[in-house]
């Protein structure tokens, strides 16, 4: 058996002393926050309000972990039901997190589960500026530099 893509919901669990269930009501996107605070011993405050005018991050799977990277170079597990990012390392957040349909999440899996060697499964999204393989727009010709003499 292949496998799962890992996402946050099946990473960050609570700790053994507790029952599994015990952050079945923690929102997706908030449980990286309760766990580096139970596994790693550091009070991490949640985001307050919403990052407005800003760019979103894009949700990829990096070596079968879906991920999303920080403006500070941070990346986490993210969950993809609860589509908002908050960085653990600088408290950037909460800015919106563009992910995949549910569909296409589920198409993008079952295409990534065919290969064998999880740490070689990775996906982007096409529109993600990070993307290797995104190209941007080209810029319009502007003409001559100068007029003929």
């Amino acid at each position: 058996m292949a496998i799962a893509v890992v996402r946050a919901e099946t990473y960050y669990l609570p700790p053994p002393r507790l029952p599994q269930d015990a952050w079945a009501d923690v929102p997706g996107a908030e449980l990286i926050y309760r766990w580096i605070e139970e596994r790693m011993g550091r009070r991490v405050p949640l985001p307050e309000g919403t990052l407005d005018g800003v760019p979103p991050v894009y949700a990829r799977v990096n070596q079968n972990r879906w991920l999303a990277d920080c403006v500070c170079g941070s990346a986490a597990i993210v969950s993809l039901v609860d589509p908002r990012w908050g960085c653990t390392q600088c408290g950037y957040g909460w800015a919106a997190m563009v992910v995949p349909t549910a569909e296409e999440t589920a198409a993008i899996e079952a295409e990534l589960l065919t290969i064998p060697q999880p740490h070689l499964r990775n996906w982007w999204n096409p529109l993600d500026p990070n993307n290797p393989d995104w190209q941007a727009e080209p810029a319009p010709d502007p003409g001559p530099l100068s007029e003929p003499v």
